[in-house]
C-alpha cells in the first residue's frame, strides 16, 4: 500500500457518524390555521411498540435507497393521509445524534390546499392530531432538565488492558431533556428539542 492509494481512498470518503446504527427523518408541519400559523403535533397510537400514545412530529427510519428529506416527505404523506403537492419543505434544522446510536434529520415544510379540520391521520400510527400556535413558542421557553450518561462497568471488559483499570475515569455526559407543556398536552423530549430548534431558528437576528 502506497501513499497514493491511501490518499486516493481517503480523498473520496464522504464523512459520516461513526456507531450510527438506525437513520430517522422527522418533519415539522407548519399549517395557515385561524389566520396564523399553527405547528401540527401527532399524538401517536396507543397501541404501537415504540412509544405509544407520545406526542411527535411525522417520520420513522430512512429507506433503502431515499434521502432523508425523502424519508421525511413520505412519512408524512403516510401518517396525515395527504399528497405530495399538500408539502413543501422550507429546509432542514441541525440535526441530532443520538447516544443511542441514532441520527435524526429534521425538516420543516408548510402543509397546504387541506384545512387542518379535515386531516384523517392514519389510525395504524396515529391517534390524533393537535396544533399549537407558533406564537406560544415564541413567547414561552421550555423547561429543561439533565440526565448524567455515565459508563456501566460490567465483568467482562478487560480493565487490565486500561490505566488504572477499573478506577478509570470515565467521562459524564449531560443529556438535556425539554418540556412544554400546553394545554393537556406534555411535548418533550426529541420533539420538543426540535420544536425549540426551529424557534431559535426563527429568532436568530431578530
Amino acid at each position: 500500500m502506497d501513499i497514493d492509494k491511501i490518499k486516493s481512498k481517503i480523498k473520496n470518503i464522504n464523512p459520516k457518524p461513526l456507531d450510527i446504527n438506525k437513520r430517522y427523518a422527522v418533519l415539522i408541519p407548519l399549517i395557515e390555521n385561524n389566520n396564523r400559523l399553527e405547528i401540527i403535533y401527532e399524538v401517536r397510537a396507543k397501541d404501537l411498540v415504540t412509544q405509544p400514545g407520545e406526542i411527535s412530529f411525522p417520520g420513522g427510519e430512512v429507506e433503502s435507497g431515499e434521502t432523508f428529506e425523502e424519508a421525511a416527505i413520505r412519512e408524512t404523506m403516510e401518517e396525515l393521509n395527504i399528497d405530495r403537492e399538500n408539502i413543501e419543505v422550507l429546509g432542514e434544522l441541525d440535526y441530532l445524534i443520538s447516544y443511542a446510536g441514532l441520527v435524526i434529520h429534521c425538516f420543516v415544510a408548510t402543509i397546504s390546499g387541506i384545512n387542518v379540520d379535515s386531516l384523517k391521520p392514519n389510525p395504524d400510527e396515529v391517534d390524533h392530531l393537535f396544533t399549537v400556535p407558533l406564537n406560544f413558542f415564541l413567547e414561552k421557553d421550555p423547561d429543561v432538565y439533565y440526565l448524567d450518561i455515565t459508563t456501566v462497568l460490567n465483568d467482562e471488559f478487560p480493565y487490565n488492558l486500561i490505566p488504572k483499570g477499573r478506577d478509570y475515569n470515565w467521562r459524564v455526559g449531560k443529556h438535556p431533556v425539554m418540556f412544554y407543556s400546553y394545554q393537556d398536552y406534555i411535548i418533550w423530549g426529541f420533539t420538543a428539542r426540535m420544536t425549540k430548534e426551529l424557534i431559535n431558528t426563527i429568532k436568530d437576528g431578530l
